[in-house]
């Protein structure tokens, strides 16, 4: 078509003019019948990819509100947790466009870094907390993520089992108590929690904070250069992580406060014991409240306390962790949906009434730190994961290198194979993996 009209201009010059009107009042004909009417506008779509947690799909709906007002469509791929990993993973390092926006956690915040576009020009990124972003930085230190809740570990117990003065404040206190609703029949099981890769947190880890120890060495550190400089040495083999995993043997064979199958236990699992009624006391994330708090799924909706996590023989005081669960966007994605989804990110960060009824429906607690006054002021449960949550001490809840995931789990299978065998094997099976632990760390 070009040419053709260049070879008519050079053959009719005093037309030229002409047939640049003609040509221009048919192209605005054109938009006018392709764009001025909403049926025939093509509507841009978004595809988000995330797990399917109530608190993903709170914010998705603070996401959509916005992307109405754009005339944006969204449409949802769920990917089940055990999986998603592996297969982000995958659609990341092959280019793939399938996934918009994406569920990003600091677990693996590292692994995909290279593969993310950079956040730091979304709108209300400067109103989230700073601690949280730790996981987050590229290399040339800009974030790659867009905080959707902060995730705390919470000890969440049964306030019409355990009195105000019976709640536990250390882990023999736990052991007595478990005990003594069993064995009035009130219960099955004093504790129930989440165990098996990908759910140690519930378990093992916050019993590991709480008594002063962690994988490597210096305890609480997270800065990969300080790691590096003590040779990523894992000391799981070592007396302050021998006393967790005796404890949970203990537990799981010889107090029996918790059932010998949690070793297989995800969260989903040990979320359907608990709210059944069948355990009193449990540690998840505090975006479960709402689960818990349904009375169509939860028998225990009502009853639900909220109290600091008991401790150890290494700690005077308790030590939780305090990290989020965001949204990303990457980079193998078209630079209009790039700008259109840091767009509705930007809006669902900034929509403060939006925040408060995620906190609301799900007990996710909000990105943006304006809204913590705001339901600190009005939201006694609120009120209440302050201070047992956000005025406490904080670990970070996983380690920030590439290697992390690999490393979790050789920690796993080292810890679940001491715990399901003979307890005087233990220090035998957590030496071995105190060796497997760091040879994953290191691996090229």
């Amino acid at each position: 078509m070009p040419a053709a009209l260049t070879q008519t201009e050079e053959a009719m010059p005093k037309r030229k003019g002409l047939v640049r009107l003609q040509l221009s009042a048919a192209l605005a004909i054109w938009a006018a019948a392709s764009w001025g009417s909403p049926a025939a506008q093509a509507e841009e779509t978004l595809n988000i990819c995330h797990g399917g947690h109530p608190i993903m799909v709170a914010s998705q709906k603070i996401l959509d509100k916005w992307a109405k007002k754009e005339s944006v469509k969204l449409t949802t791929t769920l990917i089940a947790y055990d999986v998603y990993v592996p297969k982000v993973t995958q659609m990341l390092t092959t280019g793939s466009a399938q996934c918009d926006i994406i569920w990003h956690n600091d677990d693996w915040g590292q692994l995909w870094q290279q593969y993310l576009v950079t956040t730091d020009d979304v709108a209300g990124i400067r109103n989230v907390a700073k601690q949280p972003l730790d996981a987050f930085w590229n290399d040339q230190h800009e974030l790659t993520v867009i905080p959707m809740a902060h995730t705390v570990g919470t000890f969440f117990y049964r306030k019409d089992l355990i009195s105000d003065a019976e709640v536990p404040k250390t882990f023999a206190d736990m052991v007595q108590i478990g005990q003594k609703l069993q064995k009035e029949g009130k219960v099955k099981w004093g504790y129930v929690g989440g165990m098996s890769f990908n759910n140690t947190w519930f378990t093992l880890w916050w019993t590991m904070w709480n008594s002063g120890c962690d994988i490597f060495k210096p305890i609480y550190e997270r800065d990969n250069k300080v790691l590096a400089a003590n040779g990523w040495t894992s000391i799981i083999d070592q007396p302050c992580h021998q006393q967790i995993v005796d404890f949970w043997w203990d537990a799981l064979h010889k107090d029996r406060i918790a059932p010998e199958a949690t070793t297989t236990y995800g969260r989903n699992e040990a979320n359907a014991i608990f709210m059944a009624g069948d355990a009193a006391m449990t540690v998840a994330d505090s975006t479960f409240w709402g689960d818990y708090n349904d009375k169509n799924k939860s028998r225990a909706a009502g009853n639900i306390g909220m109290v600091p996590y008991p401790i150890g023989p290494g700690r005077s005081k308790p030590i939780t962790w305090l990290d989020i669960w965001g949204w990303a966007i990457p980079k193998s994605v078209s630079p209009a949906h790039q700008a259109l989804a840091k767009k509705l990110l930007g809006e669902m960060l900034t929509d403060e009434d939006g925040q408060v009824q995620m906190w609301n429906e799900t007990g996710g607690p909000p990105p943006n730190v304006r809204v913590w006054d705001r339901l600190t002021a009005s939201d006694p449960v609120f009120r209440k994961l302050k201070e047992v949550v956000f005025d406490q001490d904080h670990a970070h809840s996983a380690y920030y290198f590439a290697n992390w995931p690999r490393v979790h789990k050789a920690y796993s299978d080292a810890a679940i194979k001491a715990l399901t065998g003979k307890r005087e094997d233990i220090p035998a099976v957590l030496k071995e993996g105190a060796k497997a632990v760091h040879d994953a760390a290191v691996a090229q």
